[in-house]
């Protein structure tokens, strides 16, 4: 266990979350910290406790009027027992690669694909928040484009299915950037070997459907503070960036990989391992209506990537604010780009 309480080991959550009555106290904690308040009347106190029906439904003493644990949240209506949903949010914030939903239904045992394809994709919509920070500030951000996808057979020469993303990224210094550099000495030029002076801090990744210049400049104000330094290739597009109040540095890159390393790195190896993880873990198989589903959860595992346990904690708390998508929306993509 950590400090906060959370586990850091499988062994440790199997202890915590032994079984739905466990997952229940907890999801209880996560919708009302301060004691059970009816959502209905707003009375505050201890409600009545069913113990021959749903042990998600509790009674307002008060006004008598019953309410679920679940209700306003992703497990909405679910007949999904709480530990398989606690499982899915373990494995799908705790593990680096993620999880595919036909693993997911091997590990879990679960009957039918589409239960886990459902329980991933309602998770995936608890990964946003609509309040949300934007990026950069004191920070340089990099911003780029990318297809996603792969060549389609039959079509002809050329002619492919890929959709367009845009990602950026902040690029931030390590704070024991002078200790790393005294260490190096003379070895690299200036002493400070920069590279390995930054790293990756918060990542933004959206669909869109083109990259014409109302569109990125869109993302860029919807996503990046105002008077943050934004470094991009020189594609025309982003030219506005400087009148909209933005420090814009840009770069013609001419298929230069050594340009490329110096002007965008962080945003470049961020795409590529983006793509190496949509091609690993889920073979390329991302139907484009589906993919800023995905998306999200890879931004929200990265900006989490140093915090595991906590992403797990997190994933719940929002989920216990978010409304499930509807049938046809989980299965259109229409909430995840309404996000």
């Amino acid at each position: 266990m950590d400090p906060r309480g959370f586990p850091t080991s499988l062994p440790e959550f199997q202890k915590v979350f032994p079984d739905d009555n466990a997952c229940k106290e907890y999801l209880e904690s996560i919708r009302w910290p301060d004691g059970f308040i009816c959502p209905i009347c707003a009375n505050h106190g201890e409600p009545w406790r069913f113990g021959t029906r749903s042990s998600t439904v509790l009674r307002c003493r008060a006004c008598r009027k019953n309410a679920s644990l679940t209700a306003g949240t992703v497990m909405q209506s679910s007949h999904t027992p709480l530990s398989v949903w606690f499982w899915a949010a373990y494995l799908v914030t705790t593990q680096t690669p993620g999880q595919s939903a036909l693993q997911f239904q091997r590990q879990l045992g679960l009957s039918r694909y589409e239960t886990a394809f459902q329980i991933l994709h309602k998770l995936r919509a608890g990964m946003v928040r609509p309040e949300r920070d934007t990026i950069g500030g004191e920070y340089p951000v990099e911003v780029d484009e990318c297809l996603i996808g792969g060549k389609t057979r039959g079509k002809g020469r050329g002619v492919h299915q890929m959709t367009n993303v845009i990602a950026a990224v902040e690029v931030r210094l390590r704070k024991d950037d002078e200790d790393r550099a005294a260490k190096r000495g003379n070895k690299h030029e200036g002493g400070k070997p920069l590279k390995r002076m930054l790293y990756a801090g918060r990542l933004r990744l959206r669909v869109i459907p083109n990259r014409s210049t109302a569109v990125v400049t869109k993302f860029v104000e919807d996503n990046v503070t105002a008077d943050s330094i934004v470094r991009t290739d020189a594609f025309p597009g982003y030219a506005p960036l400087k009148s909209l109040g933005y420090i814009h540095q840009s770069m013609a890159l001419n298929g230069s990989p050594e340009k490329a390393d110096t002007h965008l790195p962080m945003v470049h190896l961020v795409i590529s391992n983006l793509k190496t993880w949509i091609m690993g873990t889920h073979h390329g198989a991302i139907a484009h209506y589906h993919l800023q589903a995905y998306l999200n959860e890879y931004q929200y595992r990265f900006n989490r990537r140093f915090y595991p346990m906590t992403a797990f904690n997190s994933v719940l708390g929002i989920a216990a604010r978010s409304i499930p998508p509807t049938y046809d929306q989980l299965y259109s993509g229409a909430w995840a780009h309404a996000t």
